[in-house]
């Protein structure tokens, strides 16, 4: 069914403000573990490719730093990585909270997001826990300031909503043939994942004694 001519394949990129949860959403929607998390926000630094394959679709996502004012060099080259990902993708997912209000980052999202001229879905994350009021003022909020594609609802800690979520972006998706082997997860090397999983590790049990700009470098490896 790869080369069928009903076929879909794009590539979706994840865009939001730090720590809403695109790491975790992005690990929930693929099912395996690619992307680290941590409570600390811009955790991820660099695009994350992770591969989405079934019978008749094949999903790219790229897990991009937040889009936040940068503080220093470390922040402005996450930001620079942030913006570079919304010019080559089919699919746009927007993250944000489900919130009585809207924040200066996601405005200026926003506001980016108009210049495309691409399909834009709106997640709001952390659904687990509000009421259906609390929900629907979240995507009134929103539809007032743009005319999203699609207002969907999810929570990517408790899997709620993800499945609705896939189907969501497939309908987005152009005909065309897979961009990637069928056995093919992320364009990270072996070496890179397990200096990303030191340093979540690192992030989550030292978050007092290490610097956030910390980095991991896997000198050698040695299978047991």
């Amino acid at each position: 069914m790869w080369n069928d001519a009903k076929f879909k394949s794009g590539i979706i990129t994840l865009v939001g403000r730090p720590n809403v949860g695109k790491s975790t959403l992005m690990n929930q929607m693929i099912g395996q573990k690619i992307a680290i998390t941590s409570a600390k926000p811009q955790t991820t630094r660099n695009k994350i490719m992770t591969v989405y394959s079934d019978d008749d679709c094949q999903m790219v996502f790229q897990d991009t730093p937040g889009l936040h004012e940068a503080q220093n060099k470390l922040g402005e080259y996450m930001v620079k990585i942030a913006k570079s990902s919304l010019e080559e993708v089919d699919v746009v997912l927007m993250l944000a909270e489900v919130s009585s209000f809207i924040g200066k980052t996601e405005k200026s999202l926003i506001e980016q997001l108009r210049l495309l001229h691409k399909p834009v879905i709106l997640v709001l994350n952390k659904m687990d826990g509000k009421d259906p009021a609390q929900i629907q003022e979240a995507k009134n909020l929103y539809e007032n300031e743009m005319p999203f594609s699609e207002i969907v609802t999810v929570s990517a800690l408790k899997h709620q909503g993800i499945d609705h979520l896939m189907q969501t972006i497939k309908q987005y998706l152009p005909y065309g043939p897979a961009l990637y082997e069928e056995d093919t997860l992320t364009d990270q090397l072996e070496r890179d994942l397990v200096s990303e999983i030191v340093r979540e590790k690192a992030l989550r049990c030292l978050r007092d004694e290490v610097p956030h700009g910390i980095a991991v470098y896997t000198d050698s490896m040695k299978e047991r």
